[in-house]
């Protein structure tokens, strides 16, 4: 056989998959999945759809996960009932990873918390922040609920091979800037369809400084560009965070090819990139919070997500409280990801501080981010938020308002009362 041609990081991993030499972009194909996930919206459909199929048997029930975080703590009625389809589908088909209340978390915090995502793994889910997982190399992204109980049923999906736009980011990060501002960054210089069914790689010497959760925020965010999936190559980071998670699984080493054909290559100074804000109503209205022409008063600050309710996240909301409070006009809402970060924030005093300048906790929960409650904003209302979307009405009323920014953005801005900067406290940096 020929050796291959150079490849990119999406098509190395799907040519890995099929056992091929080469994959080539626009190429349909079809390929086993390794993982597959929905949560208490999404999962109901799925299940409906499976079980009108009369075939009564999973592909693998090991490799289905549900978690019920989306409108969990149950809301209502039609919550609870939602929960209950998936609980006993769960039981009847033997799912072990099946995650409800005490060792319930945000999905896309949780299963890499859990080690169940890995580099060259297919992973889909019912859910389009599934691409989340591609911060450690899983060619991971959202499906249709049908399209999720077809897997259930034959154990594969099919996929048209993406071109890829390459993300080179250099240069040292400025005092408190995040993987948040990054990617907020990158999306308001290309767009919300900038890489529509593409995929995303990011790197340069930036990448390879950034933790491991300012990597999962960023591939979190790969689908507000349009990009099927958002990518980093396996580095030491990634094998020591894989190692920690899930120690009995050997890790795949996979990268991109140097000479690798690229649709477009765009590259970032990030020393010339400070905190960013995303204007309503579209998370591509980025704007330098320092450059903002007026001051933009809010209502509400929620810090937490999928995008932002890692550890880390709350460790630099904690810096920003410690010993402050809470603007008297508004409500500062920060939500842990899942019971493990509740539990470091406890252990680490975060908890007391949050409490303390006047914020509320709750449990995990993706709540207020997609409008589904413990945080709904009225007619008028104004919030910044470190979650990913601020579409018209995504937090509650259409005629409200969502400011995307990053943690430390969120946590001065509930001091200040409006959106601001560190500086504006006097803090110069975060140590």
């Amino acid at each position: 056989m020929k050796p291959s041609s150079p490849m990119t990081l999406a098509e190395k991993i799907l040519a890995y998959k099929l056992k091929v030499l080469k994959v080539e972009p626009g190429e349909l194909i079809e390929v086993p999945v390794d993982l597959t996930l929905a949560n208490d919206i999404t999962a109901p459909l799925a299940i409906k759809t499976f079980e009108e199929t009369h075939i009564n048997r999973l592909f693998d029930p090991e490799k289905v996960v549900l978690v019920m975080d989306h409108f969990t703590p149950n809301k209502d009625i039609k919550s609870a009932e939602q929960v209950r389809i998936c609980r006993e589908f769960a039981r009847k088909y033997g799912i072990k990873h099946y995650y409800e209340g005490g060792n319930c978390g945000i999905e896309h915090v949780l299963l890499p918390e859990l080690g169940l995502t890995f580099p060259g793994d297919i992973i889909i889910g019912a859910d389009s922040h599934t691409c989340t997982y591609g911060a450690v190399a899983a060619f991971a992204t959202g499906v249709g609920s049908t399209d999720l109980a077809a897997a259930w049923i034959t154990g594969k999906t099919w996929f048209k091979v993406p071109e890829t736009i390459k993300l080179v980011y250099y240069g040292k990060l400025k005092p408190w800037v995040t993987g948040k501002d990054l990617i907020l960054y990158t999306i308001g210089d290309i767009g919300v369809d900038g890489a529509l069914y593409k995929a995303m790689e990011f790197s340069g010497e930036t990448v390879r400084q950034l933790s491991m959760a300012d990597r999962f925020t960023m591939s979190n965010m790969a689908i507000e560009a349009g990009a099927k999936v958002g990518l980093f190559e396996v580095d030491k980071k990634t094998v020591a965070f894989l190692k920690k998670v899930n120690p009995q699984r050997e890790v795949l080493i996979i990268k991109p090819d140097r000479k690798a054909n690229y649709s477009e290559v765009k590259e970032y100074d990030v020393s010339k990139i400070d905190l960013v804000v995303a204007l309503p109503h579209l998370p591509s209205k980025v704007k330098l919070v320092k450059e903002l022409s007026q001051k933009i008063f809010i209502d509400q600050v929620v810090i937490g997500s999928c995008t932002n309710g890692r550890i880390e996240d709350l460790s630099i909301v904690a810096k920003i409280l410690k010993g402050r409070k809470v603007n008297s006009n508004l409500r500062c809402i920060i939500i842990p990801a899942t019971p493990k970060v509740y539990q470091e924030a406890l252990k680490r005093g975060y908890l007391e501080v949050f409490l303390s300048a006047g914020a509320m906790v709750s449990p995990p929960t993706c709540g207020p981010c997609l409008g589904g409650h413990m945080g709904i904003l009225a007619k008028g209302e104004r919030a910044v938020a470190t979650t990913n979307r601020n579409f018209i009405g995504r937090m509650g009323h259409p005629e409200s308002e969502v400011y995307l920014a990053g943690p430390a953005v969120a946590a001065v801005s509930a001091v200040l009362g409006y959106i601001g900067t560190p500086e504006e406290l006097g803090l110069k940096t975060p140590e």
